[in-house]
């Protein structure tokens, strides 16, 4: 099963579906579409998307329930399938300047519903809109979390994140988002994304998740963390809480070190062994999210662009976890951005990446040669990768066995040839290049 995974990060729904052909082309399993719960619809920036005002209307800029309802049909009628993952928020509602800013969708939205009643019932999700949906009660009111309480995992929960309400874990919410979650397996989505998962307690992770119509779809939470601290305080009660999978944080930072100057490409042999990647089961693998690119406090994060792509090789060629690869519309107000992540989804390399990826599904890695500066790996007996970080050329001299041998090998990122034969093999890698070879079937 293709398990790469598109995030078609702010993009209109309408457009995913016409470009359909091309990401099924291109070899994905799976899309991540951007949060669909009601936002502004005249609100164009991405993170409208994060600030929800009401769970029963399905509404934004992106579009609405009935282009959703197209695009899961369509994506479902493709061959091979693709599945449709969204994004949801529930740990806070949107951080709005009005008197009434701990009611939802407040008295304004609820005069709306009721002066478009056709708009508002064509994207009704479930309930009665004409009433509210929350209230003041239905809140955490325990401040805003500030400086060491980001490491303390009760402030974390049950304090505001950057001003944005929190939701209480109180029987009716819970009820809300149990209806919510529902309604929306009910409509097709095959998975769903949580969105600041770590400011979750367990018990309203569980109320979504661990039902019987939804226990089966395929959940993953942002539990973001950038440290051995962070890990131990949210990730690793999230992964004996649930059995959801996670962001694998701890692999994008060992990448980062092993990339970075002075870092090694050894700690990327066996990362799980050393705690430093989760279980294979249990893993999203990214090379950059969202956040990194848009957050000013994360941007230290982000890659060299040629390691970057360098290292997209890597969680595309390893086995385990499930690939996720960004792709926006130039939403970074950064102009040193400008273009990076645009249409990336369809980039030539990536497209190989991946082409590679779905080619090894199922066939074990298994180290072929490893320096500071240079891996070479296998999987099963039809695929190599190659990936020298270093300033110059190097060469690896490795044992064929387990190689398709003698085999015809194409490198898919460069168009290559080569013949593989006998009991060793040296192969050379250029300069800050990545190679991913494919055995001839």
């Amino acid at each position: 099963m293709r398990t790469v995974t598109l995030h078609a990060f702010n993009w209109k729904y309408t457009e995913i579906i016409n470009s359909l052909d091309s990401i099924r082309q291109a070899g994905y399993g799976a899309i991540l579409i951007p949060p669909p719960l009601y936002t502004d619809p005249k609100g164009d920036q991405w993170w409208q998307r994060y600030q929800p005002k009401d769970y029963r209307v399905l509404l934004s800029h992106l579009g609405g329930k009935k282009d959703l309802e197209e695009l899961i049909a369509a994506c479902h009628a493709s061959s091979p399938q693709i599945r449709v993952y969204a994004d949801l928020v529930i740990n806070h509602m949107a951080n709005e300047a009005r008197e009434d800013r701990f009611d939802f969708p407040g008295k304004a939205e609820l005069e709306l519903y009721q002066s478009q009643p056709d708009l508002y019932e064509e994207n009704r999700l479930y309930g009665d809109l004409s009433t509210g949906l929350f209230s003041t009660h239905d809140f955490n009111h325990a401040g805003e979390i500030e400086g060491g309480e980001w490491s303390d995992r009760g402030a974390v929960q049950y304090q505001n994140l950057s001003g944005l309400p929190d939701l209480k874990d109180s029987d009716w919410v819970l009820k809300q988002q149990h209806h919510m979650v529902s309604a929306l397996a009910a409509m097709g989505f095959d998975g769903f994304r949580i969105d600041a998962i770590k400011h979750l307690t367990e018990r309203m992770v569980d109320n979504i998740a661990d039902r019987p119509e939804v226990r089966e779809k395929f959940w993953f939470g942002e539990v973001l963390t950038g440290s051995d601290h962070d890990e131990k305080v949210f990730l690793e009660p999230f992964l004996r809480e649930t059995r959801m999978s996670a962001y694998d944080f701890p692999l994008f930072n060992a990448i980062r070190e092993a990339f970075g100057i002075g870092g090694s490409l050894r700690t990327l042999v066996r990362p799980q062994d050393h705690g430093n990647a989760l279980p294979w089961n249990r893993a999203v693998t990214f090379v950059v999210n969202h956040d990194i690119p848009h957050n000013d406090g994360f941007r230290f994060w982000l890659l060299d662009p040629q390691d970057e792509h360098l290292a997209h090789a890597y969680i595309l060629g390893r086995d385990g976890g499930v690939p996720l690869i960004y792709s926006d519309h130039n939403e970074s107000h950064h102009e040193v951005d400008r273009d990076r992540w645009l249409d990336a989804y369809k980039r030539p390399d990536i497209k190989a990446m991946i082409q590679f990826n779905n080619g090894v599904q199922g066939e074990r890695m298994e180290m072929l040669y490893e320096s500071d500066t240079l891996l070479v790996f296998r999987r099963g007996s039809k695929g190599i990768v190659a990936i020298n970080k270093g300033g110059s050329n190097q060469w690896a001299n490795f044992s064929t066995f387990g190689l398709k041998n003698p085999g015809t090998f194409k490198d898919l990122i460069h168009g290559y040839e080569l013949q593989l034969s006998g009991d060793r093999f040296t192969l050379l890698v250029p300069p800050r290049t990545a190679q991913m070879w494919l055995a001839d079937d």
